[in-house]
């Protein structure tokens, strides 16, 4: 039995790959661009917070827009308007244009778009029996978009200009738009849901699933500290171990590098589990447990440099292992044709930490407290594990075994 419809996955993971590549080009160029605009770790820090805070306030429209308009050509305006707004940057390159674009070209749609278009395409186009795969590559394309962007971007920056690094990122969500522009492949032959969906089931699922029930509430929160336990070391780890543990600057980014790449080699360890276990929530409490032990010790202990980079990396690994099993605890809770809906509405939970964390995070270098952002990354982790163990219990409570068993498949 086929995974899903041909060419369908390589394309919704490749537009995941330069959703987080895009992601991650202010956080890869941090070390340059205090200099390049003229500012502090604060403003660039607010640069992220509006990012996330306009994603956070459109994501959810976004997935509503998802299921009636169709994923596909959202999925495309996304890609091509993310791609524009770098360009804009290179174009105008001040502290001004900077924020503009965040805020509207790329966070107002593109990055809104990713999550709520690419899970509903994943859940009503992949066979059920491979779906932990199916997200566990889509997770590792992103992760790797992640991971290349440091060395990629942070090259290009130091040995030529900053402009031509986001002009890069541009051009390769242009290359990767006409990827899914291919007719007759993958994306062009997917038919809209709300066409494929009984009409009358659908209506009843979509009436059953509110805005404030406590499962969308409490995977949103979830989502907030997932975000917040990894942004600090995705988007401060380098300034903070330069500062903090007297890191130079190549073996700084070579611990973000490590953490970045271990944490899409998870994603795929991940998918292996997710097909394989019912107790998503209990494989990532334990994982995200042994990943807060390790953050601690890079925060406390005087590592050398090889050190770091290890601890880093099996850190990275250890919260990449969670990701599909997260996904398959959102998937549970959507109802059939309102996966877009339900993944823009806890997507939110991801911006929501977004814009709560960089500015904190940069207060705490611009304080002179490098040693902070790892503690505060151990404190996001303690208390996702919490909140994870909670959750299992409670599904375990109010499910039956036949319950549970459909609620993955």
């Amino acid at each position: 039995m086929s995974i899903g419809r041909i060419g369908l996955l390589p394309q919704v993971a490749t537009a995941h790959f330069v959703s987080h590549l895009h992601i991650m080009v202010l956080a890869a160029l941090f070390p340059v661009l205090p200099h390049f605009f003229g500012v502090g770790y604060v403003e660039l820090g607010l640069a992220l917070s509006i990012f996330n805070i306009v994603t956070a306030l459109v994501q959810a429209p976004m997935g509503f827009a998802v299921d009636h308009y169709g994923a596909r050509r959202l999925l495309i305006a996304g890609v091509a308007l993310g791609s524009i707004s770098f360009l804009l940057i290179a174009l105008f390159a001040t502290y001004t244009s900077l924020l503009i674009a965040m805020a509207l070209a790329l966070a107002g749609i593109a990055n809104a778009v990713y999550h709520p278009a690419n899970y509903a395409l994943l859940s009503q186009e992949i066979n059920p029996a491979h779906i932990g795969k199916a997200f566990s590559v889509h997770t590792f394309a992103g992760f790797l978009g992640a991971a290349i962007a440091p060395v990629f971007l942070l090259g290009i920056a130091s040995m030529i200009d900053p402009r031509l690094a986001f002009i890069a990122a541009a051009l390769v969500g242009l290359i990767v738009l006409g990827f899914l522009l291919v007719p007759g492949f993958g994306l062009a032959r997917v038919i809209p849901v709300r066409v494929a969906v009984e009409p009358a089931i659908n209506a009843a699922s979509t009436r059953q699933m509110s805005l404030l029930s406590p499962m969308i509430l409490t995977l949103t929160l979830l989502f907030v500290l997932l975000n917040l336990s990894t942004s600090a070391i995705e988007k401060f780890s380098v300034a903070a171990l330069m500062q903090g543990q007297g890191a130079t600057l190549p073996w700084a980014n070579s611990a973000l590098t490590a953490f970045l790449f271990a944490s899409a080699f998870g994603v795929l360890a991940g998918g292996e589990l997710a097909d394989r276990t019912q107790r998503h929530g209990v494989v990532a409490a334990v994982a995200f447990a042994l990943a807060a032990v390790l953050t601690a010790i890079v925060a406390t202990a005087s590592l050398g440099e090889l050190a770091q980079v290890i601890a880093l990396g099996a850190t990275g690994f250890l919260t990449g292992l969670i990701a599909p099993s997260r996904d398959m605890l959102v998937r549970a809770a959507s109802p059939k044709g309102a996966e877009g809906k339900t993944f823009g509405i806890v997507s939110t939970g991801f911006n929501i930490g977004g814009a709560i964390g960089p500015i904190a995070f940069g207060w705490m270098l611009d304080q002179g407290l490098p040693n902070a952002i790892f503690w505060a990354s151990v404190t996001f982790m303690s208390l996702t594990v919490v909140l994870t163990l909670m959750q299992e219990w409670y599904l375990t409570k109010s499910r039956t075994p036949t319950q549970l068993l459909m609620a993955v498949k």
